[in-house]
């Protein structure tokens, strides 16, 4: 006879799967020397599924270029042209010149004429797109809390687009684009994840250490790459993008309620508020 209750088997199960949780709950980050955070964009911040995104996205843009050019031979084109991007290690082109020299070399299309596509893009299409994009409720807090502990706040998404539809994405997910020190697009990058260079040119203008930066991503890749330059970096796993061919091992990973709680209740900068972006 047992003293009171009885462990049963499912008892037991239980605790055993509670002792093996406690185990491999996540590490916590070091934020002692922070000074900014790198944020994701799609993914990361905001729910998008870039797989009907992007293909919707061109599809409206070549619509706008039938003037020019074939729209078929143009997404081919476009196509051509974000590879080419994410190949550039010419640190003396934008990644938008190396687009239109893409565009002049398999079109003959001119930067005007796809400027002038582009803007009709956006004047009739591009609200087309909202409904693609989701906030996440606990996205806007996060950046938040970043700024309360007084780091820079970086948006460091893959900057295959131009500003103008990153800044739209933005709005879409509820975020406020004016809490951004810096947002990565095209006309100002010069190169995309996982290449090093591109977390560089960030801290380079930031002016701040690899050490004291944090990357914050869903890519197993392309934003876990930030590890080569010496940044911390930190997965977020809802809707994480794992790729086989990455190396790379994050610093922490976890939920944004978890991340939330770890940046909002860690000592030392808590109230301090970054000051505005450049």
């Amino acid at each position: 006879m047992c003293a009171g209750r009885c462990l049963t088997g499912h008892d037991i199960l239980i605790v055993m799967f509670s002792s093996f949780m406690r185990k491999i709950r996540p590490k916590q980050l070091d934020l002692d020397n922070i000074q900014a955070v790198f944020f994701d964009l799609d993914g990361t911040l905001i729910d998008v599924d870039m797989h009907r995104f992007v293909p919707s996205y061109l599809l409206r843009l070549t619509e706008q270029m039938s003037d020019q050019v074939d729209p078929a031979r143009a997404t081919r084109t476009l196509h051509h042209a974000v590879a080419a991007m994410f190949a550039n290690t010419d640190a003396g082109k934008t990644l938008e010149c190396i687009l239109l020299d893409v565009l002049q070399s398999e079109l003959a299309l001119s930067p005007g004429a796809y400027a002038a596509s582009l803007e009709r893009f956006y004047r009739k299409d591009l609200e087309s797109l909202r409904h693609l994009v989701a906030g996440h409720p606990l996205s806007p807090r996060l950046v938040e809390a970043s700024l309360q502990r007084g780091w820079q706040v970086v948006l460091a998404t893959n900057p295959i687009f131009p500003r103008a539809l990153i800044d739209a994405r933005i709005a879409w997910g509820d975020l406020d684009g004016g809490a951004f020190h810096h947002v990565t697009a095209y006309e100002t990058a010069h190169f995309c994840k996982p290449n090093p260079g591109f977390f560089e040119e960030i801290l380079d203008r930031l002016r701040i250490p690899a050490a004291a930066c944090l990357m914050i991503g869903n890519d197993t890749l392309h934003d876990l790459a930030a590890c080569q330059v010496g940044m911390q970096t930190c997965l977020l796993t809802p809707w994480r993008i794992h790729r086989p061919e990455a190396h790379f091992k994050a610093d922490w990973q976890g939920s944004h309620e978890e991340l939330l709680a770890m940046i909002a209740t860690h000592g030392g900068l808590s109230g301090q508020r970054a000051s505005g972006p450049d």
